[in-house]
């Protein structure tokens, strides 16, 4: 439950970091929030079955520094880049 969170945080400051960045990619506040908490939800979770020994660690309980980075890390990247596909598709449509 923990590296979901952690993804799903680290998505919404991906996505919205990356909205504010660029205008061709910004959603918006809530747009880039929504879009960051979906993308690091999920691709939190592809690079947790990726890489099986950061998945057992974890759900071992072992936490460690570089578990929770990792989870930050594609949290943060997830966000980021489902919120630079859907806003480049938005803005190129308008």
């Amino acid at each position: 439950m923990e590296q979901i969170l952690i993804n799903l945080v680290a998505g919404a400051i991906g996505g919205n970091a990356v909205g504010k960045a660029s205008q061709n990619f910004d959603l918006g506040t809530l747009g880039n929030t929504i879009a960051g908490l979906v993308g690091g939800g999920v691709l939190g979770q592809i690079i947790t079955l990726v890489w099986p020994a950061v998945a057992t660690s974890i759900q071992s309980g072992n936490f460690d520094i570089g578990s929770i980075i990792t989870q930050v890390v594609g949290g943060g990247a997830g966000g980021a880049i489902l919120t630079a596909i859907v806003g480049a598709i938005k803005n190129r449509s308008a």
